[in-house]
């Protein structure tokens, strides 16, 4: 397929672009921010001239593009002052899903985020593992503009019949640098309870954008991408009944595993991550 990647300089985003070039695609990154080079464009995606104009076609880049991987965005809360993360992040997706919807587009897989579960779960989750099941409970302006982004995909497709979205709702990405931090997680439990003690590999994360690009049917669909296992060495049971001693724990847990299910991803995806931070350190 040819590809556009927005957010392709980030951390998930050059993981993304690496994958699916391995994998063959024709992939042209999209960033506001990136190293000048054949397979890049800066682009400022708030700009819905610029975005549209490039999804259309790039001189000496492309002249279309059969789907849209759609990362970039200010990515937590606390970098921009919140009405910044809220007009850049909101115009941006609209902008992406509107430009490619007029381009004739017909598949999108765009990052929403753990975030629109709960967290930080200062209210706790309604059950634990959490999942798709229940309705979306954003705690701040970046997580309610994940959560207005996943709205918009709703409508859009009710209008194209043929229009493909997939929300990804990534947990906290790491590289492999970024594990030598893990085992201090395990002093104190308090220190990642805002994510259910969740991460997601990059490298997984980028699976799941291929597996969503090559499986995805017409409609929108919502996933929890996650590591399959938690940042932590105690069990998620333990875990479980010490922080969350009041919330319901749906079927027996199994070791280590994540409290953010993935059982979705892994069923209509085909999802299968490899990746675990316990391989690095």
């Amino acid at each position: 397929m040819k590809i556009a990647v927005t957010g392709a300089s980030g951390k998930l985003g050059r993981a993304v672009v690496r994958r699916l070039r391995d994998s063959n695609h024709s992939v042209h990154a999209l960033d506001v921010v990136g190293e000048r080079g054949p397979g890049f464009t800066q682009i400022n995606l708030t700009d819905y001239g610029q975005t549209i104009d490039a999804l259309f076609g790039i001189n000496d880049r492309h002249d279309g593009l059969d789907a849209v991987v759609h990362l970039a965005a200010a990515p937590a809360g606390g970098i921009l002052p919140d009405s910044a993360t809220f007009h850049n992040n909101m115009n941006a997706t609209f902008n992406v899903f509107q430009g490619a919807r007029r381009a004739g587009i017909k598949k999108i897989v765009y990052a929403s985020s753990e975030t629109v579960l709960g967290l930080p779960f200062e209210t706790p989750p309604p059950y634990l593992p959490v999942d798709e099941e229940y309705d979306t409970r954003p705690e701040s302006i970046y997580s309610l503009t994940k959560h207005l982004e996943e709205q918009l995909a709703q409508k859009l497709v009710r209008w194209d019949p043929e229009l493909s979205i997939s929300g990804l709702r990534f947990s906290n990405v790491m590289d492999v640098a970024d594990y030598a931090a893990f085992p201090a997680f395990d002093a104190d439990p308090s220190l990642r309870r805002w994510n259910l003690w969740g991460y997601i590999d990059s490298r997984d994360g980028a699976l799941a954008v291929e597996r969503a690009l090559e499986t995805s049917k017409p409609g929108f669909e919502a996933y929890i991408i996650a590591s399959p296992d938690t940042v932590m060495s105690r069990p998620s049971a333990e875990l479980a009944a010490t922080v969350f001693p009041s919330v319901p724990v749906t079927r027996p847990l199994d070791g280590r595993e994540t409290l953010l299910s993935i059982e979705k991803a892994r069923r209509l995806l085909g999802y299968d991550p490899q990746h675990s931070w316990r391989d690095h350190v």
